[in-house]
């Protein structure tokens, strides 16, 4: 989706511009083709920010990512904390209070943030969960003691509700990658985000 200026340079841009974390996700690359990528990629952020790895977490180590993120159906959390240690940053993708309560669950120490959504529908992930709209955004905000960071349909028109919702942060493809100008793309999201303040 970043097209012909590539991911490395998309994210060297969005960072610059105001991006507060990275999460690199393609299911249809290779192992060797993804570390590749994703060697890229944290080269790119220089450290500025974490990169975050989508479900493969063997291969967190190999990239030099920061962690992972995890789906309800991949790698169980518990599993993906042993494999990463106590420093690694892992967030764990939720739709319901019950996935909340599910992770509660877990123990202390096991993740540190939760995806929430999608909110809206999307085209980015075609097999995502159905939509839990704005209600249940702040359902899951108001049951989670994690921060949650909403994800799915989100853009400039809906980051001020996602930000009154009590979300700590928004998660997005299409609102940056592919875009004209990233930088612009990048701070108009951010301008967004300022103006939902509670």
């Amino acid at each position: 989706m970043c097209g012909v200026r590539g991911v490395a340079d998309t994210v060297q841009e969005a960072v610059g511009a105001g991006v507060t974390a990275v999460q690199l996700r393609d299911h249809d690359a290779s192992d060797d083709e993804f570390v590749a990528m994703g060697r890229a990629v944290v080269a790119a952020v220089g450290g500025r920010v974490p990169v975050l790895v989508d479900d493969r977490v063997a291969l967190v180590r190999a990239i030099g990512a920061d962690g992972a993120h995890v789906g309800q159906s991949d790698l169980h959390p518990v599993l993906a904390r042993r494999l990463l240690g106590p420093s690694a940053l892992i967030g764990l993708s939720a739709q319901t209070v019950a996935h909340v309560h599910a992770a509660e669950a877990m123990g202390p120490g096991v993740i540190d943030y939760l995806g929430v959504g999608p909110v809206w529908p999307q085209s980015t992930k075609p097999d995502a969960a159905e939509p839990c709209g704005l209600d249940g955004l702040r359902a899951v905000v108001d049951a989670s003691p994690w921060p949650c960071v909403a994800i799915g349909g989100v853009d400039v028109a809906r980051a001020p509700s996602v930000r009154a919702s009590g979300a700590a942060g928004m998660a997005v493809v299409s609102a940056i990658c592919g875009r004209s100008d990233v930088a612009a793309a990048t701070s108009a999201l951010r301008a967004a985000w300022g103006s939902g303040a509670r």
